[in-house]
């Protein structure tokens, strides 16, 4: 048993892994423009910087191959657990579902593959959509609620990353509400509520440089040419 718990947390942390540090945005900039979009703006790799330098087809394309990519991993995830831990007869799983396990653990590691991509120099995004695919893979329900916050607080401040800093902030709160609501055991709450958590987490933390902004006035405001005052 404990030899197929740890390959399937290997192999699910690795497919996770690998499938997050595949750059959309990166890939398009480089395919279409000839350029590196960590060139330019604030110097990563995710749709918003993608935006605006390089328009909005090459953004859609990003926000659909990073939140694709970590959809995709998520489910591997879950057929990996499924797959390698079924019929076990662990008092473990009693308590705390393969699926969940595995669709969290690619998702943590999917996130951590956008931010330090093995394929491109470990320099990558912030893994908002990345984390928002895999919210939308696990629940769905959650990743509705905090995209609406989204676009109310974007209505007000124009400010992408202090809707997403937000969202990240309460999505640990969101996650621990819909499992409660589905029924969940007192194990199954724990783990997914921590599991959220360090994704929202890891969200603030590379953002840690628009904070700094944010609380100086200097943070870009969508559609204007220049950082605010």
């Amino acid at each position: 048993m404990i030899f197929r718990l740890l390959c399937a947390c290997v192999l699910t942390a690795l497919e996770g892994y690998l499938l997050g540090s595949i750059l959309f945005g990166v890939v398009i900039s480089k395919v279409f423009f000839h350029d590196d979009v960590r060139n330019h703006g604030s110097g990563n790799g995710g749709m918003t910087n993608v935006l605006r330098t390089f328009g909005k087809a090459a953004a859609a394309g990003t926000a659909l191959g990073d939140v694709g990519k970590s959809v995709a991993a998520v489910l591997i995830g879950q057929w990996l657990f499924d797959v390698l831990l079924s019929g076990s007869g662990d008092a473990l799983w009693a308590a705390l579902p393969q699926a969940v396990c595995g669709g969290y653990l690619a998702a943590i590691f999917a996130m951590i593959g956008h931010s330090r991509p093995v394929f491109f120099g470990f320099k990558g995004g912030k893994s908002v959509l990345t984390g928002a695919g895999a919210a939308l893979t696990l629940s769905p329900v959650v990743c509705g609620v905090l995209f609406l916050v989204f676009l109310a607080e974007f209505a007000i401040t124009r400010i992408v990353s202090l809707g997403s800093i937000i969202i990240a902030a309460l999505f640990p709160v969101g996650t621990l509400c819909y499992w409660a609501w589905q029924g969940a055991n007192t194990a199954t709450l724990v783990f997914v509520t921590v599991c959220a958590a360090f994704m929202g987490g890891m969200v603030i933390w590379l953002h840690r440089s628009n904070i700094q902004r944010l609380k100086n006035g200097t943070e870009y405001r969508f559609g204007s040419k220049n950082p605010q005052k």
